[in-house]
Order: structure tokens, then C-alpha cells, then sequence
């Protein structure tokens, strides 16, 4: 199954994902074999129901069309229309927290329990993945205990480990590769304000880390052309940045690497950085502030970039990054991305656990 693993291991999970794809799955327990899709996806046809979340490599552009449409749909019918939709009532969610994170902890938990769910938040006191219990173990665990795992972890191994011995659905909250469950809020934001995604050029100015992968993994999809400026030696990972050029190539948006900030804000749309000092990275602060000298996106940057021009940050923010002047003003859409972490995780889940279809009609991109 493409977003689990590419390859199916004959068990429950998998049986369950089969059937809701009209895929057939041999009853042998040690069969192991590759599904191929056949066919290109439409919006109609997506069918997301038991996929697990790592990286949005393994999704393809009417998957995270349809991701974005649901979500959509349902902070209309919520937010909008005062709707109680309980979809999820009856499921459960264990929520691994192996680093702290103020959005994702509050746009899960809050959202699960919106739609009648009921979150369990277990902290690294709580649990300690592969310490006090194999990675293994716990996902048997949980397997039994919820209906789907976020992880918010060091190492994307972590997740990987975790999706390989589970036979419920696993999510991505963050890992050290990527950060894709970040990127769906910043695409609705887009979309909400642009009214479409497609030929917008959005400028990264910063380090060259897992928001970034994700961003390099999703936009040339959605027809996003993008530009990446980073200091010499803070480049995105080498294999990451393989897959992005194919797929630009394939795609035929474009796909540039600087080191000048000013180079890379020219004509775009968006304007994004992100901190330059990740959780983790506390011993390197010093020479990290030095090295990202100039990377500060201020109006000078905004005065070359395109008349329509807007600010995103995932947060928290600091003012090395972008000064006040930036991040305050009406050029900014943080907030609001911000609360779409909310109505996009929401959206993720129901299309992972449920057969939901949008009301509303499909958005443009």
C-alpha cells in the first residue's frame, strides 16, 4: 500500500486497507508482496482510510488535494455553519510526545476531541520509546489500545519502526527528516488566501531542515515552484534533494538552491523561514546565529518580492528569523496558519479512519 510502507504484510491492518481499496490480500502470514496502483487518482476516487502519515513522498498530488478538501469541509461545517460532526466518536488517539510542541499537542487534541473522539497524551515520562520498552512492543500495545498513533520524535526511524509492527495507522507530528503534517496547514493557508496553489513561487530563506523536505516533498506536486536559499553548509539532506529535482523535472515546476535571501525573494508569493535553532541544536546557537547573519526576513526582502506577496512561520518565532515589522503586519498569515494545524490534522484523521466525503464543492488548485 503506498502510504504503508509500499509493501503489504498479510495482517489485519493491511486486510482492513486492502478492502476499502478493492485490493486482494493471500491469507498466507508470511506473504510479503508489492501493490502497484494502476490508473491516475481523482479527487473522487481518493481513498486515504487506514494509510499511515510519514512523508508526504509517499502521497500524490489528488491525495493531498483531497486531504485539503476534507479539511476544508470541515472548518466550514465547524467553525462556520456551528456544526457538531462526531465522526471519530467511539476511537481514540495515543498522542507520543517525545519532544514538546504547543500546535500539535493543541490542534490533536483539541480536534480529535471536536469530532467525538478521545486523545490520550503520554508524554516521554509515560512513555520512553525503546527504552523502558521495545519500539517493537509498544506498537503491538497501542495497536490494541487505539485506533491510530500521532509520534512526535527525535528520529524518524522511531516512526518508521513504530508503522512497521503496528496494525493501526501512524502519523507523523514531527521527526528530524520531516515535518509534513506542518506543510498541509501551510497549503490550506495558501489556498484560503490565493485562492489557488498553482504557479505560486514560495521563497524558503533559512535552514535546510524537515519543514523544508517537506515543502521540497509536496509543492512541485501541486504545481509550486520553489526557491531555497540556505547559508553554505546548512543545505537540505542530499537524498531529499535528489527526489525534489526529479520530481520538479517530472512535474516541470521549478526547483532553485542559493545562499543569497535576497535572490530567492525576488517575484515570489511567499516568503517562509522557520528557527534556526531546532530542539537539540542548543550547543550550536552561537555559531548557528553567526552563520545565518543577513538571513533575517525584514521589508527590504518584501520590496523584491512579488506585489501579492506573504509571510509564513510554522512558530515559535523568534526575531533573528523575521522582525516585528514582518511577522505583525497584514503581509503575515501566521495565525491563521496556525489554527489550520488544527482544521488539517482534523482533516487527516477523518480521512484516515473514516469514509467521510466534503460537502462543500472541491477547492481549486
Amino acid at each position: 500500500m503506498f502510504a504503508l510502507k509500499n509493501r503489504i504484510f498479510c495482517s489485519l491492518k493491511f486486510a482492513r486497507c486492502c478492502q476499502s481499496r478493492n485490493l486482494s490480500c493471500f491469507t498466507s502470514v508470511s506473504c510479503v508482496f508489492h501493490v502497484h496502483r494502476v490508473g491516475k487518482a481523482t479527487l473522487e476516487s481518493v481513498n486515504l482510510k487506514g494509510s499511515s502519515f510519514l512523508t508526504l513522498k509517499d502521497f500524490n498530488a489528488e491525495e493531498i488535494k483531497h486531504i485539503l478538501w476534507v479539511s476544508a469541509d470541515l472548518k466550514h461545517r465547524i467553525k462556520h455553519r456551528g456544526e457538531y460532526v462526531p465522526v471519530l466518536q467511539g476511537k481514540s488517539i495515543a498522542m507520543i510526545f517525545e519532544k514538546r510542541s504547543t500546535r500539535t499537542r493543541m490542534s490533536t487534541e483539541t480536534g480529535f476531541s471536536l469530532l467525538g473522539g478521545h486523545p490520550c497524551f503520554l508524554t516521554p515520562q509515560d512513555i520512553h520509546l525503546g527504552t523502558n520498552e521495545s519500539t517493537t512492543d509498544t506498537a503491538r500495545v497501542l495497536s490494541g489500545l487505539a485506533d491510530i498513533v500521532l509520534a512526535r520524535v527525535y528520529s524518524h526511524s522511531s516512526l518508521e519502526l513504530l508503522d512497521k509492527d503496528a496494525s493501526i495507522p501512524i502519523i507523523n507530528g514531527l521527526s528530524d527528516l520531516y515535518h509534513p503534517i506542518q506543510i498541509l496547514a501551510d497549503l490550506l493557508t495558501l489556498q484560503e488566501h490565493y485562492g489557488s496553489l498553482k504557479g505560486l513561487t514560495l521563497a524558503w530563506i533559512g535552514d535546510g531542515n524537515n519543514v523544508l523536505h517537506s515543502f521540497m516533498m509536496s509543492l512541485t506536486k501541486l504545481g509550486v515552484n520553489l526557491k531555497v536559499a540556505t547559508p553554505k553548509g546548512y543545505e537540505p539532506d542530499a537524498n531529499i534533494t535528489q527526489e525534489a529535482q526529479r520530481l520538479s523535472k517530472q512535474f516541470g515546476t521549478k526547483l532553485q538552491f542559493l545562499t543569497d535571501p535576497m535572490e530567492a525573494a525576488q517575484d515570489s508569493n511567499v516568503l517562509v523561514t522557520d528557527t534556526w535553532v531546532s530542539m537539540g541544536q542548543e550547543e550550536e546557537k552561537k555559531k548557528r546565529l553567526k552563520d545565518f547573519h543577513g538571513y533575517q526576513i525584514t521589508m527590504q526582502a518584501g520590496s523584491v518580492a512579488a506585489p501579492d506577496w506573504t509571510f509564513l512561520h510554522c512558530l515559535p518565532r523568534k526575531a533573528e528569523e523575521v522582525d516585528d515589522e514582518v511577522f505583525y503586519s497584514p503581509r503575515s498569515l501566521v495565525f491563521t496558519e496556525a489554527e489550520n494545524r488544527k482544521w488539517t490534522i482534523m482533516g487527516l484523521m477523518v480521512c484516515i479512519l473514516t469514509d467521510y466525503r466534503p460537502q462543500i464543492p472541491k477547492l481549486k488548485f
